[in-house]
């Protein structure tokens, strides 16, 4: 048992973490209300995609509205933590490394460290080990994967899934346009509005095909069938979720597309509309579809990659990158466009591979430079299109794959937002922290060959929770 100061330390930290983080947050949008919008909207799903952590209860979603309306413009960084371009004492390169070398060579860390980090304000390197050298990310390249999207996408893009009749009325296709966040309420209304427009055009009997071909290659991930990623397919259902979660590891259906298509034919019958036979896989008709149903808007759908570390999203955003580069949609096609997209951004991509964007496949290849120089622009107020990418950022203590961590640094408890990566020997974590002097911290730290992510995790939010300034 911890003695009474110990406690009141540790309260003490996490009052001011909320305080400083709820400061530092507010100016870093989109927000709405005081709310992140994507957690109001979509985000709401406690757990994780590949990483296991505790699972606090769900909040309700909000309805969805009728008509799509734009992502808010996200405002800049606060304003407090850009404009003093001077590093106070706390930031100073050699007060970092005076603070950090101890903490690196923590043995649970593993035999390969490296480590990143950069003033926002300034785009200037305060501290680096190893920086330029790639490393095994796990699921810190989802901050590269979200950027590459919102860079080349906008935050306002949506993922439609449609339906489109045949010429003469007989068949009907469900076409894939790649959102993996499409739920059984919107598969239920999308086929309720297909036979409205059904029965308007005289047709009360069918038959369903559906469509999985904007996607290429294999739909299977190297890592071969997994509870944490479904078989990657344009059409799919709640992440090919075969149970009653939101996120995190779930048994997974074999064929997503096929189960989204039964379903909806069930929805169809259930709406008037006969289906004859089973749904089979087809090619959309050229015609105007009969009706469809879209996604969130590209800002909500990173926030919730980043802040439950989405696998299945994280590789449909990959893909609708390749899309926007006139890539195909495949793993390859994928790496392609998000590799062409941050070179655009002007980052050190020497090195790098982007094998999948759900950091599972061992074969990715980031430093830590490319991490805090993503996070650096996305702080950026002259880049309000990537700001998503700090906003969807756990916060340590809190929220998302970060909520049951820094119970062993609780300095950083509220100061520190960022993404975790966990695979076995491979532990990382990228992210911002907001330091005693009130300034916007970028950093990252990958550690390979570890022996536990229970003596990885401590040491990587010690690290973390060292760059506040508070002890």
């Amino acid at each position: 048992m911890p003695e009474p100061r110990v406690w009141q330390l540790t309260a003490g930290s996490a009052v001011l973490g909320l305080a400083l983080a709820a400061a530092a947050a507010t100016a870093a949008g989109p927000w709405d209300g005081g709310q992140r919008t994507a957690e109001r909207a979509r985000a709401a799903a406690p757990a994780t995609g590949g990483e296991r952590h505790p699972a606090p209860a769900a909040a309700p979603a909000a309805p969805e509205p009728a008509e799509p309306a734009p992502a808010p413009s996200a405002p800049g960084v606060l304003t407090a933590l850009t404009a003093d371009r001077t590093p106070a004492p706390g930031t100073r390169p050699d007060d970092l490394a005076r603070a950090l070398v101890p903490l690196l060579a923590d043995p649970g860390l593993g035999t390969a460290r490296t480590a990143s980090v950069v003033d926002t304000a300034t785009g200037k390197q305060l501290y680096g080990e190893g920086a330029g050298t790639p490393m095994t990310p796990a699921s810190t390249i989802k901050i590269a994967t979200t950027a590459a999207a919102l860079s080349a996408l906008g935050p306002d893009h949506r993922i439609a899934t449609t339906v489109t009749a045949a010429p003469d009325g007989r068949t009907v296709t469900l076409t894939g346009g790649g959102d993996p966040t499409l739920d059984p309420a919107r598969l239920e209304a999308l086929a309720a509005d297909t036979a409205r427009a059904l029965r308007k055009r005289g047709h009360t009997t069918v038959r369903l095909a559906y469509d999985t071909s904007l996607y290429e290659g294999a739909a299977l991930h190297p890592i071969g069938p997994n509870e944490n990623l479904a078989p990657v397919t344009a059409l799919m259902t709640s992440g090919g979720r075969l149970d009653d979660s939101e996120s995190g590891p779930a048994p997974r259906s074999a064929d997503p597309a096929r189960a989204t298509a039964t379903a909806f034919a069930g929805h169809l019958a259930d709406a008037g509309v006969k289906v004859t036979g089973a749904p089979a896989p087809g090619r959309t008709p050229k015609a105007a579809p009969l009706a469809r149903t879209l996604s969130a808007p590209l800002a909500d759908l990173v926030e919730r990659t980043l802040t439950h570390s989405d696998n299945d999203l994280a590789e449909a955003l990959a893909r609708q990158t390749a899309l926007a580069h006139r890539q195909p949609a495949s793993f390859r096609g994928a790496e392609r466009a998000v590799h062409a997209e941050l070179g655009r951004l002007g980052l050190p991509l020497a090195g790098t591979r982007f094998a999948d964007g759900s950091g599972l496949d061992r074969r990715d290849r980031v430093p830590a430079a490319l991490l805090t120089g993503l996070l650096a622009r996305a702080a950026d107020p002259a880049r309000p299109a990537l700001r998503p990418v700090l906003t969807g950022l756990p916060v340590g203590g809190f929220t998302g794959t970060l909520a049951g961590r820094y119970g062993q640094a609780p300095a950083g408890a509220g100061l520190v937002r960022a993404k975790t990566g966990t695979l076995t020997g491979v532990n990382t974590l990228a992210g911002t922290v907001v330091t005693a002097d009130g300034r916007l911290l970028a950093f990252a730290f990958l550690a390979g060959r570890t022996p536990s992510p229970d003596l990885a995790q401590p040491a990587l939010d010690r690290l973390s929770a060292a760059l506040t300034g508070q002890k």
